[in-house]
């Protein structure tokens, strides 16, 4: 009996699949996903479009003391979150970027606002009054004036602080 030769592959039909170091990194960057999810508080956790096995896989970790099974059980998270919509997830982390930008851009806003009333003193107070006409005014001058005070006599910033929170708390920041 003649040995049979294998068919002739076609290279076109051959379906090109990742490699086993490929599938390793996805998987671990899924474990680490995983892990950013486990680490936020509930609150946060909840804006997360997860399953409800996901969740109780979440929830179960904070009772796992062991290394081992707590790499074990890293790695059912991945497996769990395989599963899940990565690109709504995506989604939520880059909102919860772009809010963190938002806010130190506001953060850094307010400092110059700050340095500025501190550098200029009651004009800078009168063009942040055009600006928010809610803000007291009276408050700012005062903290201003300790502020500079406090800068000529060397103490540390403590009214220059007030004056960044009075700041913020005027904006609702």
């Amino acid at each position: 009996m003649p040995k049979q030769r294998p068919e002739p592959i076609d290279i076109d039909e051959q379906v090109e699949r990742p490699s086993k170091s490929q599938l390793k990194r996805e998987m671990h960057a899924l474990q680490a996903l995983g892990e950013t999810l486990i680490a936020m508080n509930p609150t946060e956790r909840s804006r997360f479009p997860l399953s409800d096995d996901m969740l109780r896989a979440i929830d179960e970790t904070a009772r796992i003391r062991s290394h081992e099974g707590r790499r074990r059980h890293m790695q059912y998270v991945g497996k769990l979150i395989r599963k899940e919509d990565l690109t709504a997830i995506q989604g939520v982390f880059d909102a919860i970027e772009q809010e963190k930008e938002q806010r130190d851009h506001a953060f850094h806003r307010l400092e110059k606002w700050r340095d500025r009333m501190i550098d200029e003193g009651d004009d800078a107070v009168d063009l942040f009054m055009v600006d928010y006409p809610n803000a007291d005014r009276q408050a700012l001058r005062q903290l201003v004036r300790n502020t500079r005070k406090e800068r000529e006599q060397g103490k540390p910033p403590t009214s220059s602080r007030k004056l960044f929170k009075h700041l913020r708390e005027t904006l609702a920041l």
